[in-house]
């Protein structure tokens, strides 16, 4: 079958907050562009999340370039909320989005980008890459998974705890989605665990009511270890020795995490009041499943009726990206923003923001518009 042909000056693939961001960016800057988006709606990793999701980051640090969240959302939107958000978002922008996309290559020949999808070949002169981070769930394998007999389902899959009531069930990582997803299991009557393989740190969502959003842009100007050394005092007032119950404290602070593990800590809402109270029980990393349940990397083993897997995604831009220098060997790129040294590729929504990654989104759609436009 033959590929119809599209020219246009810039190709942004994905739908999400960043595409989103990118386009209305360049609509405002008069540049032309399409966005390439492998499902039919826009926002699509966001629909999949489970139910009870809300930003843990405020609205007012949240919104994409040149529209405010509707004044009368909650301070932290819903997952629903910020998916009405992005759709209006589109609309308003007049986006020309073009649905069930799949981008099968992506490659520069002499100063063009040729970008292929399944019955679509489209050439322009700049990339835009904001597929996002959770392009392909990581689902680790441990011995003996296949002769569990309950279910094994990672977090892109669970949508509410419905399903488990009076379950016996653990949850695999203490990331924000793992955190979440124990209290959504606790209020919907199973008994929720959680594995944490590794030392932790782990920060509350608002401090004297102002969002921690707002108290890291603040001290985002300072070197990471002081903004730490500064923080210490006041995080263990708030949220007490964690290592009482079951966790293992980071040697370091929040903000060396974010910046050397390009990993957030625990934005708490409420997980660790639930484990102080025994209603979350918690155990060292998985060794290894059995039959019933699970043994654990310190001896210990546990019956379990199902597993959920909260261990994070890839982003997987080599399953089309052909610039093999841009990402690591599991396709996460290793920078963010406008690449110098490819010419015309920029990528948006990659670097982990210790204000915020819709925050950061913002900032970049701008500088890549900007980019764009001083170069078209």
């Amino acid at each position: 079958m033959t590929q119809s042909l599209i020219e246009i000056n810039t190709i942004i693939i994905g739908a999400g907050p960043a595409g989103l961001a990118v386009g209305a960016c360049l609509k405002k800057a008069g540049i032309p562009s399409i966005l390439l988006e492998q499902s039919d709606k826009v926002g699509s990793s966001w629909r999949r999340h489970y139910d009870r999701l809300h930003l843990h980051t405020d609205k007012r640090n949240s919104e994409l370039p040149f529209a405010p969240f509707p004044k009368e959302y909650p301070r932290y939107p819903s997952r629903d909320q910020l998916v009405a958000y992005l759709e209006s978002y589109a609309k308003k922008f007049g986006l020309d989005v073009r649905f069930k996309q799949q981008v099968t290559s992506a490659q520069k020949e002499n100063e063009t980008w040729i970008v292929k999808t399944q019955d679509v070949e489209y050439r322009a002169l700049h990339l835009v890459i904001a597929s996002g981070y959770a392009r392909e769930p990581i689902v680790p394998a441990w011995d003996g998974m296949g002769t569990f007999k309950g279910k094994i389902l990672h977090s892109s899959e669970y949508k509410n705890g419905s399903q488990f009531k009076n379950q016996n069930v653990l949850v695999v990582g203490f990331g924000n989605s793992g955190g979440e997803i124990a209290i959504d299991l606790f209020e919907h009557g199973a008994r929720p665990a959680i594995a944490v393989r590794k030392a932790v740190n782990v920060i509350p969502k608002e401090l004297a009511g102002i969002p921690i959003l707002s108290i890291g842009i603040v001290q985002n100007m300072l070197p990471a270890w002081m903004a730490d050394a500064m923080n210490a005092p006041i995080l263990h007032a708030v949220m007490g020795d964690i290592t009482k119950y079951g966790l293992r404290k980071l040697p370091y602070g929040p903000a060396t995490q974010i910046k050397n593990d390009k990993r957030i800590p625990l934005i708490d809402v409420g997980t660790i009041k639930l484990i102080k109270q025994g209603h979350v029980r918690v155990f060292q990393g998985v060794e290894r499943f059995t039959q019933n349940g699970i043994q654990f990397t310190d001896g210990k083993e546990a019956q379990f009726d199902a597993v959920i897997l909260a261990t994070g995604y890839r982003p997987k831009v080599d399953a089309f990206l052909k610039e093999t220098s841009i990402y690591d060997e599991e396709g996460t790129p290793r920078s963010t923003g406008w690449l110098e040294s490819v010419s015309g590729l920029f990528l948006c929504g990659f670097y982990v923001s210790p204000t915020g990654m819709l925050r950061e989104i913002a900032i970049e759609a701008r500088q890549i518009s900007t980019a764009i436009s001083s170069s078209s």
